[in-house]
């Protein structure tokens, strides 16, 4: 190799260190306050870092967590709103504990399904990329990795990993966006009160279930709205779109790829026959082995294309503020 070779390779690994510096490596000074569990950050906890933030802060107080797995069971208070934590990455960087809803409190009372929460959301705008939200309890009961109260809430890029009641979407005036997000679990692992959207994800119901468990108030338009989003399962059981919680429970998938796992009636009505007056379950343009509708129970429906042009992330989650989390950037 002649000395002008060497040197162009020598300066084409140089070239590569530098974009992996910059762009492979967190600029720590764009965020407020670094959580490393090693000790090289600002603080070793989580919490530490939320318990930091100043109360009611007008301005954006951005997190950066490093790669670990955190045993925390996390408080995000009311006072602590507009509030952005971002991990080193989706898959190193865990938010876990294990608690469920038998489990004794130090009063020997149950938890419930609200006190097995891994973490409590009141803080309004509210914002997670890369990061996995854990409840590690096993196969136990209802047992909630990620309990959501607040408005205008955004996740990007996450994993919600659980079994049942994996993902609690709670506040009955709450709006949130999953982007890019995998979710898991048994039985109405998505479930709750509140308006959502989520794009590009996949759903991974890990045996016999139900996706979905809407509790939508009679007077909201919008429940879980699932868009371009992959419906996946494991083995050979079949599970459920959705079940209704409450009577007016509103889920509805578009362009949403329906894997072999689904059965074929999508729906159920969790033995409350009246139900099927009030809820609100429908499809669009679902492909897939799982998509086929012949079978779909008789009080669900397709959407038509007029009515599937409602059903954008814009108009659903806009509310009177005219909130549109597309146009939040990270």
């Amino acid at each position: 190799m002649n000395s002008f070779h060497m040197k162009y390779r020598v300066t084409a690994i140089l070239l590569l260190l530098g974009f992996y510096c910059a762009w492979g490596t967190p600029d720590e000074k764009k965020y407020d306050f670094v959580v490393d569990k090693n000790g090289g950050g600002d603080f070793k906890t989580v919490q530490e870092a939320i318990n930091a933030v100043p109360d009611y802060r007008k301005k954006e107080t951005r997190i950066f967590i490093k790669n670990g797995k955190y045993k925390e069971k996390l408080i995000l208070p009311q006072s602590k709103n507009n509030v952005t934590m971002i991990g080193e990455s989706m898959t190193y960087t865990i938010i876990t504990y294990d608690d469920y809803d038998t489990k004794k409190n130090v009063f020997g009372e149950e938890m419930g399904t609200t006190g097995s929460s891994s973490f409590f959301i009141f803080g309004e705008d509210f914002k997670a990329r890369n990061i996995t939200f854990q409840n590690s309890a096993g196969h136990v009961g209802k047992a909630v990795a990620v309990r959501v109260e607040s408005d205008r809430v955004i996740f990007e890029n996450c994993k919600f990993l659980g079994n049942q009641n994996t993902l609690y979407l709670h506040g009955k005036q709450s709006r949130q966006y999953y982007k890019n997000c995998y979710i898991e679990g048994t039985v109405d692992f998505i479930f709750g009160w509140s308006t959502a959207v989520f794009e590009s994800c996949v759903i991974n119901c890990k045996g016999k279930g139900f996706v979905t468990a809407a509790s939508t108030p009679e007077e909201s338009p919008y429940g879980f709205v699932f868009t371009n989003s992959r419906i996946t399962g494991r083995g050979s059981s079949t599970f459920f779109l959705g079940r209704p919680w409450r009577p007016y429970a509103k889920t509805v998938y578009i362009n949403c790829y329906m894997s072999k796992h689904v059965e074929p009636k999508g729906w159920d009505d969790w033995g409350k026959p009246e139900v099927e007056l009030t809820a609100f379950y429908a499809e669009y343009n679902s492909s897939g082995p799982g998509a086929d509708t012949e079978e779909r129970v008789s009080w669900s429906c397709q959407l038509s294309d007029g009515d599937a042009e409602k059903y954008t992330t814009e108009h659903i989650l806009k509310g009177e503020d005219d909130w549109n989390p597309e146009k939040i950037r990270f």
